[in-house]
């Protein structure tokens, strides 16, 4: 008996259902999601590099007048304060020209390739200092564990392809790089550009390439770190109940249904009987389903005037009667048949209404 009840426990406790969308929120507000940083890599370097291959001759322009300004003007004023702010000042600049457009591209690159996987995300607890993450012997299961031995297969698959697409770009332009040497320093330096780019577009193409099965990998990883144990279903579902804002919410929306429904009724209703200001109960009699009325709406207040609306909308005979409509609301619920006691009365608002009725036909 005791193996037993430890076998179910076992199975109650093993990890096989997916994780419900109140984990999956709470996840995702630590900031854990299914994400390919092989992506990002790979778009970043693959935007920069075309920006640079379409844009590099400005850039490289505009590096070149830089240097040339430097070693023709700059080598041959006095060095003081004065002269050294500008001169700091117009170098900062020139740089900034050249460095921001390649930052911006990165940035954006990474921002939309972070939102293209996991949509927009603020997470600051993902960031947060935690000790746990110091736990040494923590830290060892991780590094030998079968995500780290993953990774290292795909960084050492990374390389070995990188390095055969770099391997075969320089060796196709191997006897431009062997003239190098008797080249200007303009052809020069527009080969070695030219040369960057290509490898940096084809190795963030075989990255980008990569990181598909990579994505997909993380999913599948992500989703089996997130499985929960039916106790742990249990257990949420039981906390959920409890939650008593969950509960109102739970009441508020049985109550507008019940309410929703109740409207529906008062069209069909054959009377309204009304306080009149502060009652109103609508009744429908209908002899081959019940002896007497059955109270299909009641409301006090706003409600009250919202059944009297809808029954003017419908054309619902409304009958002023104070005493009736307040006995009606106390002692008859929704759905419920009239009380005996109150029968006298409400049989002679309805013969009322139906006497109304033939003359309006007649």
């Amino acid at each position: 008996m005791i193996k037993l009840r430890v076998n179910l426990q076992f199975f109650a406790e093993e990890k096989t259902e997916k994780a419900t969308p109140k984990k999956r929120q709470e996840q995702r507000k630590k900031g854990q999601v299914a994400k390919s940083t092989d992506i990002n890599t790979a778009i970043i370097l693959l935007l920069v590099f075309l920006f640079l291959w379409v844009f590099g001759g400005m850039l490289g322009q505009t590096m070149y007048d830089m240097l040339r300004h430097t070693f023709t003007h700059y080598l041959l004023i006095d060095v003081t304060e004065a002269n050294f702010t500008d001169m700091f000042f117009e170098i900062v600049m020139e740089s900034a020209m050249v460095l921001l457009p390649i930052m911006l591209i990165a940035m954006i690159a990474g921002v939309a390739a972070s939102f293209a996987q996991v949509g927009a995300l603020f997470a600051p607890e993902a960031v947060q200092m935690k000790l746990s993450k110091l736990d040494p012997i923590q830290g060892a299961k991780r590094i030998f564990s079968v995500r780290a031995l993953v990774e290292l297969l795909k960084s050492l698959l990374k390389i070995s392809f990188a390095g055969t697409v770099v391997f075969v770009i320089i060796w196709t332009h191997l006897e431009d790089v062997m003239l190098l040497s008797q080249k200007s320093v303009a052809d020069g330096f527009y080969l070695i550009a030219r040369m960057t780019a290509t490898l940096g577009i084809a190795v963030a193409i075989l990255l980008l390439i990569l990181a598909i099965p990579d994505y997909i990998y993380q999913r599948y990883d992500h989703e089996k770190q997130m499985r929960m144990s039916k106790q742990d279903i249990k257990n949420e579902h039981k906390n959920m109940e409890g939650d008593p804002k969950i509960k109102s919410k739970r009441k508020q929306k049985q109550m507008e249904m019940a309410m929703q429904r109740m409207m529906q009724e008062v069209p069909k209703a054959d009377v309204v009987i009304t306080n009149p200001t502060h009652f109103a109960v609508a009744l429908r009699y209908d002899e081959e389903k019940a002896d007497a009325p059955i109270v299909v709406a009641k409301g006090v207040d706003f409600m009250a005037q919202k059944i009297k609306g809808i029954a003017a909308d419908n054309e619902v005979v409304t009958v002023e009667n104070r005493p009736l409509a307040r006995a009606l609301y106390d002692q008859a619920d929704i759905g419920q048949q009239v009380p005996e006691d109150l029968f006298k009365a409400v049989a002679e608002v309805l013969a009322f209404v139906y006497r109304l009725k033939n003359k309006q036909v007649n």
